[in-house]
């Protein structure tokens, strides 16, 4: 865990400046999706911390012990999911090539194990809430410029922080050193 540095939390008029940064996806090409939500995730960590604490804290005012059940039952099905795709051959190769589909199997298993004991409820407003609000925010938010840097430098392992481990353990982050290089050569084009 040395070397990993928590992102600066950014601008209000940055993190949501208004429509003309927002666009809808490009649903045919998840390639670059997928490239868009990494980014975001990667640059914004800190504010959807921030959003995330906030949902915890009024979700866990009003159902503290469901809440406490569903934040146990999600660490570990997410620490043996991360487990078992580092250990175990058959679920690293299927990470490795469907790491979507692995992150919905994660979230899927954690549902599941939290309807056994009740807590649905408290599962779809504490945890699964703040999900969707993070992944729509990072699925419509444009990158800019600082924000596409922060990713290939995150990207290149010059910087690592806590979204950075958790997307890498996920098999969500790409390990090429190539991204700079890619980068860079885009800008020199325009």
């Amino acid at each position: 865990m040395a070397g990993i540095k928590i992102a600066p939390l950014r601008p209000w008029d940055d993190f949501y400046p208004g429509t003309d940064r927002f666009a809808k996806p490009d649903f045919g090409d998840l390639t670059k999706w997928n490239n868009r939500v990494v980014s975001n995730l990667l640059y914004y960590q800190t504010n959807y911390l921030a959003l995330t604490i906030v949902v915890f804290l009024i979700v866990g005012i009003l159902n503290p012990l469901a809440m406490i059940l569903g934040g146990v039952v999600v660490t570990l099905v997410f620490l043996g999911a991360v487990w078992a795709g580092e250990n175990k051959a058959v679920i690293k190769n299927f990470k490795k090539k469907n790491p979507t589909v692995f992150v919905v199997a994660v979230m899927g298993a954690s549902y599941f194990l939290v309807s056994l004991f009740g807590g649905v409820m408290v599962f779809i407003f504490g945890i699964t809430f703040p999900i969707l609000l993070i992944f729509i925010h990072a699925s419509l938010r444009l990158r800019n410029l600082k924000n596409k840097m922060e990713n290939n430098m995150e990207g290149v392992g010059l910087k690592k922080s806590p979204m950075g481990v958790i997307l890498e353990a996920l098999g969500q982050q790409e390990e090429s050193i190539n991204k700079i290089a890619d980068f860079i050569a885009s800008k020199v084009k325009e």
